[in-house]
């Protein structure tokens, strides 16, 4: 079956994670990529440890199925080669603050007069406009000023820094392939191209969805451990004899109804559909009072056959191990960039492979 992206184009100035995520999505569907490196300026996720042969695992992964082309943006002749390129390749990814690919002279208006066809997405911390457009930024701020860490981790110990990369990746990759995607629908059925403005704070604001309606049209504050979804209920984290963790998300009454049938707990069935706070901190103090008493692979082989949404906390080892995550094929061998294979996670779309 044919990549469903093979027909499209992009010309990829971007560098770190957001930027680079997207366009690897765009690749991994079938677009060509051609990244453009400065040659003066070093990108981080090429020196990030650890490494496996030249380059770090994170650039390796990032670059797959990506060509390189080395222009130093500040100089004449290489402006001009991005003004040939902008021709053939009609989608443009890129990650300055506002206004750097304008003084650059390779900004939206001028590459847009050479390709009327042209869809150019720019990645920001806050966006092209507003008064934090030119502010610097990572991940966890994005996440904190949205409201995102405010109602997440643990009410004693405040927000937790997470392992993944929310706003760089749910935020701004996955944004930027939606916005890249639909002006690429648009651009079929009227011939113009667009301009996508990405904005990793947006997305990550409008990521608060649920907890987000909750406060803004019911009036409902959210913190942390105060909602069905964020600890506030028996829906959490209980920790093994041996010190692992198990995840326990039997909301509905069929799954909360297996759940405390097989942790001897029948007595309080009621108690998991209780809007009651002390209901919900008695059931959840007895199951972490059940799960304390056995290990992590006791609980796997009690739960291996019932259907009540648990499931253990596993190590990204041990996930790339799940015959579930094997058989969907998301442990991919690919080339790290020098011709030698290096295990990979693999594409989560399956359409088309």
């Amino acid at each position: 079956m044919a990549a469903p992206l093979a027909n499209l184009k992009i010309l990829d100035f971007s560098t770190l994670l957001p930027g680079p995520y997207a366009t690897m999505m765009l690749a991994d569907m079938g677009a060509e990529v051609l990244r453009v490196e400065a040659p003066d300026r070093v990108d981080l996720a090429k020196v990030m440890p650890p490494f496996d042969g030249k380059f770090s695992t994170t650039f390796s992964y990032l670059g797959r199925g990506k060509r390189t082309l080395q222009l130093n943006l500040k100089q004449p002749e290489s402006v001009e080669r991005v003004k040939q390129l902008v021709q053939d390749y009609d989608i443009v990814v890129e990650q300055f603050r506002p206004g750097v690919m304008d003084r650059l002279g390779i900004g939206y208006e001028v590459l847009k007069a050479i390709n009327p066809k042209l869809i150019y997405c720019a990645i920001t911390g806050y966006g092209q406009t507003g008064p934090y457009k030119d502010r610097a930024g990572h991940d966890i701020n994005y996440l904190a000023i949205s409201g995102v860490a405010s109602h997440c981790g643990r009410a004693d110990s405040g927000p937790p820094p997470m392992g993944i990369q929310i706003a760089d990746v749910a935020g701004g990759s996955h944004h930027a392939v939606m916005g890249i995607l639909a002006a690429v629908i648009k651009r079929q059925e009227t011939g113009e191209g667009a301009f996508i403005d990405i904005s990793m704070t947006d997305a990550a604001f409008a990521m608060n969805a649920m907890a987000g309606a909750a406060a803004l049209a019911g009036g409902q504050p959210q913190k942390p451990e105060s909602s069905m979804l964020n600890g506030g209920t028996f829906y959490d984290y209980y920790q093994t004899r041996d010190g692992r963790w198990l995840s326990v998300g039997s909301l509905e009454p069929q799954f909360s109804s297996r759940l405390c049938d097989t942790l001897g707990l029948g007595e309080l069935k009621s108690y998991a559909l209780s809007q009651k706070p002390e209901h919900q901190q008695e059931l959840k103090a007895a199951i972490k009072q059940k799960i304390e008493e056995r290990s992590l692979a006791e609980w796997r082989e009690v739960f291996a056959e019932v259907d009540a949404c648990v499931e253990p906390v596993l190590t990204i080892e041990e996930a790339a191990e799940h015959p579930q995550l094997r058989a969907r094929g998301m442990v991919v061998e690919r080339d790290r960039g020098d011709g030698q294979m290096q295990g990979q996670i693999g594409v989560p779309v399956k359409s088309f492979v």
